[in-house]
């Protein structure tokens, strides 16, 4: 039964191609135009005792009231081959036309194209949920909006949803307390910039954005980074994310699972640690984490290779790697030979595995000079890095031209100490 009211309708990019113009040694376009497809009813009057004849209606910006092409019986073809990819072509009897559909949503082209297939045979044309056509508006043909910036809060969409085709979306100086979750079902947004808000925590759920590659939270009132996110989407998509001007004080161990970055900005925060694993982000290119409160770099830094490192304006210590601290246990442990083991022979843990205190215990493993693990059975030396060893442009440390930093040096034992001695006091004769 039809419901009154409805007409089906099929939002995408439509080019329609005469068949008939090669024959006169003329071309198509070649390109299409935003368009809406109807089907629906539509009364004529010359003819008598008909009720209503079912028609596709095409409208674009240019022609809103839109072209009818009857639909019983006069479809000869339909070519479905790439409809997964939102595309398909339906090829008309009179006139001789092909309408090319493309960049349509899948599901929607689906239902559209089975509606076409029952008008076209006229059977169950009761079952067809229509209604009379008529014109569209100009937004229902306008391309979909792809950018969006709001700067000050009269701005902001109170009452309106954000355009679900946003790819870029900037919300600055609205004050926002959190971040509005109708952001979060934004599925093709690529960037989002909440920059000079006022949030406080961020939702895990921003970790399903899939395509999300760049995230910017400058000047907010973070305090925490969620391990939520750290576990999501966003470890194979967040290329930029630019934390600066914010209130942490750390992040978390599992930071460092978001292994796509290649920009990390950490600049103006309170930071007194920086993430022991950042080793781990072996696409990490530009870093910047000036004006923290950090007092040396964690052991895993050197490992990264960087074209641009700021560490300004930080509270770094003097390195001592004549006063070493020393935790060495001897005997060692069965829980430090064991968990050397499980390292050096990288055997798989994990929570199903092992008690979790223990896993974060593993995660949290120290790599001496010698390159052997070591997890509470060590000795810890702080001592300068030249920042040019893992980074190409080098921001001085301080106003005194420097470009060292202290840096954690770790040793399993007195031996692999003593040769590093040995090779400290070679250096500085």
């Amino acid at each position: 039964m039809a419901v009154p009211g409805y007409t089906m309708k099929l939002q995408c990019e439509v080019e329609v191609i005469n068949r008939m113009l090669p024959t006169f040694g003329m071309r198509n376009r070649g390109k299409g135009n935003r368009a809406v497809l109807s089907i629906g009813k539509h009364h004529d009057r010359s003819i008598k005792n008909n009720s209503s004849t079912i028609y596709l209606l095409i409208c674009t910006l240019k022609d809103k009231a839109g072209c009818k092409y009857k639909l019983k019986g006069n479809i000869e073809q339909f070519f479905t081959k790439f409809v997964e990819e939102g595309k398909a072509t339906i090829r008309l009897k009179e006139p001789a036309v092909d309408v090319c559909l493309s960049k349509a949503d899948v599901n929607n082209l689906k239902n559209f194209l089975s509606t076409l297939r029952l008008a076209h045979r006229g059977s169950e044309i009761d079952t067809i949920p229509l209604s009379n056509l008529a014109p569209v508006k100009t937004a229902e043909v306008e391309k979909p909006k792809a950018k969006m910036v709001i700067t000050s809060r009269k701005d902001y969409p109170l009452t309106t949803n954000f355009p679900y085709s946003l790819e870029f979306l900037q919300v600055s100086y609205c004050k926002l307390a959190r971040v509005d979750m109708r952001m979060l079902c934004l599925r093709k947004l690529r960037k989002l910039d909440l920059s000079n808000n006022h949030i406080h925590k961020l939702p895990a759920t921003i970790g399903d954005l899939s395509c999300l590659s760049e995230l910017v939270l400058h000047n907010n009132h973070l305090e925490t980074f969620s391990i939520a996110l750290c576990s999501s989407t966003l470890q194979k998509s967040l290329q930029f994310l630019d934390l600066s001007h914010n209130r942490l004080r750390a992040l978390p161990i599992q930071f460092c699972q978001l292994r796509e970055l290649i920009h990390l900005k950490l600049d103006d925060n309170e930071l007194l640690r920086l993430p022991y694993r950042i080793g781990q982000l072996t696409k990490l290119r530009f870093f910047s984490a000036a004006r923290n409160k950090l007092p040396y770099l964690p052991c895993n830094f050197q490992k990264l290779c960087l074209e641009n490192v700021d560490l300004f304006g930080n509270l770094f210590e003097q390195p001592s790697p004549l006063a070493p601290m020393i935790q060495l246990q001897i005997p060692m442990t069965l829980v430090e030979i064991a968990a050397r083991a499980t390292i050096n022979y990288r055997i798989a843990y994990g929570p199903h595995i092992l008690p979790a205190h223990l896993c974060q215990d593993l995660d949290l493993t120290k790599t001496c000079l010698c390159r052997r693990p070591c997890l509470n059975s060590f000795i810890q030396v702080v001592v300068n890095l030249n920042l040019h060893q893992v980074s190409h442009t080098v921001v001085l440390v301080d106003n005194m031209g420097g470009t060292e930093a202290p840096i954690l040096c770790y040793f399993c034992s007195l031996t692999c100490y003593s040769e590093f001695l040995d090779r400290y006091h070679q250096r500085n004769r």
